[in-house]
């Protein structure tokens, strides 16, 4: 029997109209279960408890008055701690900023307040969200929901590890190079990179030169097309989004119809050396669902420049430009691998930067040259299932048992070119290694069409069944 703290958003916010669940009886089961979990996933570093409480009581006061409801009416969900909440401590997983409290919420967060979600609490993040592992001084390390042993990912890990615990069913959540994509295949979830300004970034720094993104993550493409229902539409503060009318998600989630007709444009590598052999089989046996739904595979005969060293001139001047006085006065107090990452781009200059954007350019229209032709791009989303829980930022990483060289672009090629050009990509649950952890398929689609996306993503979760999987806690 499916218990209360297993149901979806769509299934909760379904029942919770109809007067079969209440919203205060649903909060109180998520809180319980976050109360006997946290001290093994470690992946809230705030808990609303009290203010989620009163939420709810007012949600189920709204149902009983058959007031209008929004589409996550009384569901619970967690905002990464790096997304600011209104009255709710919001940390960026730094001690600097322990006991800093916003006054006003982002706006993906208000517009998720607004569509009737409970927040239930912040989820952990590493400083800054500076990498694809989730530890920080402040709060220590969060473990993967499948294995508390392997890391959740980052730097949504909390998100991930949260969702994929039964802790809420849908989370707010960030991705900068791979940020939501990445813990999503680690711990089995959806989490979709939306195209640049489908849903308003209103707290980035650099709002014309933006890579990173809000995002849903959920277990279902249903779910995170009812977040993206909320949270997408143009807001004056972003201006990639002006103008850009949201597009009917929940319509496209519905895996009806087939794929006849289409063509995916696909690759194994993009261009890395070392797959796993348990990614390499998930992948291909993804593939033949996806050619028996109807759709025409093609293998990708380039490949893409080495796109983390743009990535990471691009993000380290950002954040040098962001962090370096912060380390000079408080550096002690930050974390080493946020601190040496800052460092490094002193070595690059304004030129160095600006050919980065160059590139930026040529690898957003090779893409879109891919996509002329083709409906979407596939790839896998890591590489291997999840690091070790303590494995180093500047530690190499093996798989298979091989050394391969460092993290970024030995675990996540796939991921950080489309921050970069901007194109919707999503990751989903394609399969289980051997190890027992989750392996993600990723989508690529064309530019501003997200409800596509969501759309081979509904119709391939409806061939395969890992959704109806939970972890062993």
């Amino acid at each position: 029997m499916t218990e209360l703290w297993q149901l979806s958003a769509q299934d909760l916010r379904d029942k919770i109209a109809g007067k079969e669940v209440s919203p205060v009886e649903v909060t109180k089961t998520v809180l319980a279960r976050i109360e006997r979990l946290q001290p093994r996933l470690n992946a809230f570093i705030t808990i609303c408890h009290d203010q989620a409480l009163a939420a709810a009581q007012r949600a189920e006061d709204a149902v009983m008055k058959d007031e209008p409801l929004g589409v996550l009416h009384g569901v619970p969900y967690g905002v990464k701690d790096l997304v600011n909440t209104a009255g709710v401590r919001t940390t960026f997983g730094s001690l600097l900023y322990k006991d800093n409290v916003p006054t006003e919420d982002a706006v993906a967060a208000a517009r998720m307040k607004a569509a009737g979600g409970i927040l239930i609490g912040k989820t952990t993040t590493p400083e800054f969200g500076h990498k694809a592992l989730t530890d920080a001084p402040l709060f220590g390390r969060s473990g993967n929901a499948w294995d508390q042993t392997r890391s959740c990912g980052g730097s949504s890990g909390g998100a991930a590890a949260a969702v994929a615990a039964g802790l809420g069913p849908v989370g707010i959540a960030t991705d900068g190079g791979g940020s939501t994509r990445i813990p999503a295949a680690c711990n089995g979830l959806v989490g979709i990179k939306p195209t640049l300004g489908t849903i308003p970034h209103s707290q980035v720094q650099d709002a014309f030169g933006n890579y990173t993104y809000v995002t849903p993550i959920s277990r279902t493409v249903m779910d995170t097309a009812l977040q993206m229902q909320a949270m997408a539409g143009p807001h004056a503060s972003d201006p990639w989004s002006i103008g850009v009318a949201a597009q009917d998600y929940v319509a496209a989630a519905r895996p009806e119809g087939d794929l006849k007709g289409k063509r995916i444009l696909w690759s194994l590598t993009l261009g890395n050396t070392v797959v796993s052999q348990d990614v390499r089989t998930a992948f291909e046996a993804a593939l033949q669902r996806l050619r028996a739904l109807g759709a025409e595979l093609v293998e990708l005969g380039e490949a893409l420049p080495p796109m983390e060293p743009v990535w990471r001139v691009i993000n380290h001047v950002t954040w040098r430009a962001r962090f370096a006085d912060m380390i000079a006065k408080n550096g002690n107090q930050m974390t080493p691998s946020l601190v040496r990452q800052v460092q490094s781009a002193a070595d690059w200059s304004a030129i160095d930067y600006q050919k980065a954007m160059f590139t930026r350019a040529e690898i957003f229209r090779r893409i879109q040259g891919w996509l002329e032709t083709h409906d979407w791009f596939v790839t896998p989303t890591l590489t291997r299932t999840a690091l070790p829980i303590d494995q180093d930022l500047f530690d190499p990483i093996t798989i298979d048992g091989q050394v391969v060289g460092e993290l970024r672009s030995n675990l996540f090629p796939y991921t950080m070119p489309f921050n970069i050009t901007g194109h919707p990509a999503m990751s989903l649950c394609c399969g289980f290694g051997s190890d027992g952890l989750p392996i993600g398929l990723h989508i690529v689609g064309r530019f501003r069409d997200d409800a596509s996306v969501i759309r081979l993503g509904a119709l391939y979760e409806a061939s395969e069944a890992w959704m109806q999987r939970w972890p062993a806690l």
